[in-house]
């Protein structure tokens, strides 16, 4: 992924010295295991454990990418160059295993190590999201459907939705780190006819993995799929709060501005414009990661027992997807941290159609004195409209009309246009949302 869009913590994960550091881990661990097994001499594990490079320097890099550059195999180039430093016992060094075992237990890893960070950024928001909710918590606004406006609601209750969402994601993101984390080291076709399935145990156990029940040659791919395809899932919440900020912020509507710091320009043209750049940006970001779903979906269906379609995809969007979700996240919580509100605002915008948002009320109000839905519809419709077509007030007409005033006393009429109806459950919301 380009700097514009990466935080040194996510892209560390993907560097070639961090999965270096996994791949000898995994060489190391199973020698280990091996010599516990009396495949390979104690002696040699503890000689392959002291020798093998706890770090890899850029010069290090290099020269595995020279060797590379000759075998075309990265992970005979990788083995080539730690025998170099481990000698005569570099020959139990990747004992009875395949590349495989390697590369999809180090890009398990990987996907923890990324998963880990993503959870403490959801954390993060949500505790943001919190703050904001209760803040805004008995903030009048228009609610709409459709972008018309509705009935009214709070901004509370815009960011408890948020918050309720985005545990859901948490949740998610749990269980796809629980899917993903399995450790195969099971050989050529996953058979363990080299390699005993106690060494892939023990592998897994110092990795903090689970031995993956049946692997093939590779680790299925169903489970990379449900992590891509929950980072999806993500990036979507993010889109939908950055959407709803784009929404808020148009000139027309204008409950809510992102922050504009000192010294910040709009536009290269236009020096009066404040826009929305960081929610568009998030926008953007989303379709990014989403874009990692669909080909995660396609690697499930590999040919028999193994190949490597898979591979050129998943060095791709491991580490893109990830870094963005991770930098997205990251822009979402300073977005909404700084999130600036406009309550006069909500109030002016929910006056716009003259107490039309109270329609709801008055047409339950008439069926409760007997009149029957189809008409009650009717009769408040039709003073509905002339507030549309007209720019009538709606409360006044309603009072003018003797079929309305035949059921519902003008006094009465007043008092069912009342905001605090419609908040009157917020608390118990809250609570559901809040409580756990």
């Amino acid at each position: 992924m380009i700097p514009r869009y990466a935080r040194d913590e996510m892209v560390s994960i993907w560097e070639p010295a961090n999965k270096f550091v996994i791949w000898r881990n995994i060489e190391v661990f199973a020698c280990e295991a091996m010599a516990k097994e009396g495949i390979i001499p104690q002696s040699s594990a503890d000689i392959i454990a002291q020798k093998a490079p706890q770090q890899f320097s850029p010069e290090d890099i290099v020269k595995i990418d020279k060797i590379e550059a000759v075998t075309k195999h990265d992970v005979i180039a990788f083995l080539t160059h730690l025998a170099s430093f481990i000698g005569d016992d570099a020959r139990f060094v990747h004992q009875g295993m395949t590349s495989s075992d390697v590369l999809d237990t180090c890009l398990s890893v990987q996907l923890t190590q990324a998963a880990d960070l993503l959870l403490n950024d959801i954390d993060k928001l949500l505790e943001t999201l919190k703050k904001r909710a209760f803040e805004t918590k008995d903030m009048p606004c228009m609610g709409r459907s459709h972008g018309i406006h509705a009935e009214p609601v709070t901004m509370g209750l815009k960011f408890a939705r948020f918050y309720a969402e985005f545990e859901r994601n948490r949740q998610r993101l749990l269980a796809a780190r629980e899917d993903i984390a399995t450790c195969a080291i099971s050989g050529a076709v996953g058979t363990f006819a080299n390699t005993p399935p106690s060494v892939e145990e023990y592998v897994a156990q110092k990795l903090g993995l689970k031995p993956e029940p049946i692997s093939t040659q590779v680790i299925p791919r169903d489970r990379h799929a449900q992590f891509f395809a929950t980072l999806g899932i993500i990036a979507s919440s993010i889109e939908n709060i950055a959407t709803e900020i784009r929404h808020l912020q148009r000139t027309e509507v204008l409950e809510a501005e992102e922050f504009f710091s000192k010294g910040q320009k709009g536009s290269s043209a236009m020096p009066h414009k404040r826009n929305p750049v960081l929610s568009e940006n998030l926008t953007g970001l989303a379709r990014i990661v989403r874009s990692a779903v669909t080909p995660a979906l396609e690697n499930v269906a590999l040919w028999h027992e193994r190949d490597i379609s898979h591979s050129s995809v998943e060095r791709m969007i491991a580490p893109d997807a990830t870094i963005t979700l991770d930098f997205a996240l990251n822009r979402l919580i300073i977005l909404v941290d700084k999130l600036v509100v406009y309550p006069e605002n909500m109030i002016k915008n929910m006056n716009q159609l003259s107490g039309l948002v109270f329609s709801q009320r008055i047409l339950l109000a008439l069926t409760q004195e007997g009149i029957s839905r189809e008409d009650a519809y009717r009769l408040v419709q039709r003073n509905a409209m002339k507030v549309w077509e007209e720019g009538k007030d709606f409360l006044s007409e309603l009072k003018q009309d003797a079929d309305v005033t035949a059921s519902i006393s003008p006094d009465t009429l007043e008092k069912l246009f009342d905001i605090q109806y419609h908040t009157k459950h917020v608390d118990t919301i809250f609570k559901r949302v809040f409580t756990s």
